[in-house]
């Protein structure tokens, strides 16, 4: 079959062919705007990699093609921006360069990497080339999903990561694969993905409703307070703005109802005020037909 193929494209007129060039790369623009990870070259060549699952695609897609977050510098909010003589400029928010050492995939650095640049050491000498890397340094980190504490890489921004995120596990499962960066963050967030649907599975028949949990192991004593609690609650005076407001939307919810009923209805009177049924009435043959 793929023997045939030039020669099928070469019979074809030159009319036929730029029709489906022009269908190809219209397929190929729509690909690019609603799953661009399809249009990668690395999954296009005819090997292994074409046939991944669409969703590892996406993933990689997401790891190595989205913009991460700015962390090296601070970009200029707008399209345009006024310098001081006056003069008005596009806005260019051009990323830093990044060098990704081995190293960095060996921790968690927080979205830093190595910057490569040039440096002007003294005034009346030519600038040299420059490296600015990150501060590291061990620290332990505990993962409650896998339950085990680590011993990890990081940096200063990695830790304040952590504790804005409230936890080590949210910062590796809500942080977007491009800002994670690190191979071992990534793996580790698989290892925790895995973890969580072997847990799921291995208790899911003891789920329970969470309101039936929270009276389950309770004394008679634990009970009757917890029963009295929820009554005080219930019939704490409620402000009449509160009950109002509840009458006014129950309100509202009905006079739409009527509304819309009104409109069948007369829509349906009219149809059956229509000259056409007025005349299917009269006509003695649509009767005949009827019966």
């Amino acid at each position: 079959m793929a023997r045939t193929r030039p020669l099928i494209w070469s019979a074809l007129p030159n009319k036929h062919k730029t029709n489906m060039a022009q269908r190809r790369s219209a397929q190929f623009i729509r690909e690019m705007i609603t799953r661009p990870w399809n249009t990668m070259s690395v999954f296009q060549q005819d090997n292994h990699l074409s046939r991944v699952p669409d969703h590892y695609k996406k993933f990689f897609w997401e790891w190595k093609c989205v913009k991460p977050k700015p962390v090296h510098y601070v970009p200029t909010p707008g399209k345009f921006e006024q310098l001081p003589n006056g003069d008005i400029l596009p806005v260019q928010n051009i990323p830093l360069p990044l060098k990704q050492p081995k190293e960095l995939h060996q921790g968690i650095w927080g979205g830093e990497a190595v910057i490569k640049g040039f440096q002007k050491r003294k005034p009346n000498r030519r600038r040299v080339p420059h490296y600015w890397v990150p501060g590291v340094k061990n620290s332990v980190v505990y993962s409650e999903i896998l339950d085990r504490h680590m011993t990890l890489t990081v940096t200063e921004r990695t830790l304040k990561l952590i504790d804005d995120h409230y936890g080590f596990d949210n910062y590796i499962l809500e942080t977007p694969p491009a800002d994670l960066m690190s191979q071992l963050a990534l793996k580790i967030r698989r290892e925790m993905l895995l973890a969580l649907e072997e847990i799921l599975q291995k208790y899911e028949k003891h789920i329970i409703p969470e309101e039936e949990a929270e009276w389950y192991g309770l004394n008679l004593l634990e009970a009757s307070n917890k029963q009295k609690l929820l009554e005080e609650i219930a019939n704490q005076p409620q402000p009449l703005k509160h009950r109002f407001r509840a009458e006014f939307v129950e309100y509202l919810k009905t006079m739409k109802q009527q509304q819309q009923e009104e409109k069948e209805a007369a829509a349906q009177e009219k149809q059956s005020l229509s000259p056409s049924s007025w005349l299917s009435k009269v006509n003695p043959f649509a009767k005949k037909q009827d019966e």
